[in-house]
C-alpha cells in the first residue's frame, strides 16, 4: 500500500473513533454508531473492500480497547465494510456501496451477532433484538456516507474516479 492510502485509512479510523465518542444512539443493550457506517461507505469507495475491512477492524479494536465500543463492533463494522466495497467494485455506483453497508451490517452482521454475542458476551438476546438496532445504525450511516461522497463527487469529480 502507498503512504497516501495508509494515511487516508488512518484519518478514516480517527474520524470513526472520535465520531463514535460524540454521536451514538441508544438502542437497548447495544448502541448505534452511524459514523462508523458512514466511514465504512467512504472507505469502501476510496480504498476498496480490503482497505475498508482494515479500517473497520482497527476502528473496532481502538473502540474496544478504549471502552467506547463493544465486541459487536467487529462483525458489524467489518462485514458491512467488506460488502460495501464489493458492491462498489462490481457496480462503480455510490448507492451500491451504501446498499452493501446496509445489507452487510443491518442484515448479515445482525444475524451473526446473535451467536457471537452469546458466546463472547454472555448475551441471551435473539435476532429480533439485534436486527432493528444494526439496521437503524447502518441505514443512517450509509446514507450519510452516500451524501458525503455524492457531494465530494460534485465538487471534485477527479477525487472519485
Amino acid at each position: 500500500m502507498r503512504i497516501q492510502q495508509l494515511t487516508w485509512m488512518a484519518m478514516l479510523v480517527a474520524i470513526a473513533v472520535v465520531g463514535s465518542m460524540f454521536i451514538s444512539i441508544p438502542t437497548g443493550v447495544a448502541r448505534a454508531y452511524p459514523i462508523q457506517h458512514m466511514v465504512n461507505v467512504i472507505a469502501a469507495v476510496t480504498v476498496g473492500p480490503i482497505g475498508a475491512v482494515l479500517v473497520a477492524f482497527v476502528t473496532g479494536l481502538i473502540r474496544v480497547m478504549t471502552g467506547t465500543g463493544s465486541l459487536l463492533a467487529f462483525p458489524g463494522g467489518m462485514i458491512g465494510a467488506c460488502l460495501a466495497g464489493i458492491f462498489f467494485v462490481r457496480t462503480n455506483h455510490l448507492y451500491a456501496a451504501a446498499l452493501g453497508e446496509i445489507i452487510g451490517t443491518g442484515v448479515i452482521a445482525s444475524l451473526i451477532a446473535v451467536p457471537y454475542a452469546k458466546l463472547l458476551m454472555g448475551s441471551t438476546f435473539g435476532a429480533f433484538f439485534f436486527v432493528p438496532a444494526f439496521l437503524a445504525s447502518s441505514l443512517t450511516g450509509a446514507l450519510l456516507g452516500w451524501l458525503v461522497l455524492s457531494r465530494v463527487k460534485q465538487l471534485r469529480p477527479s477525487v472519485l474516479k
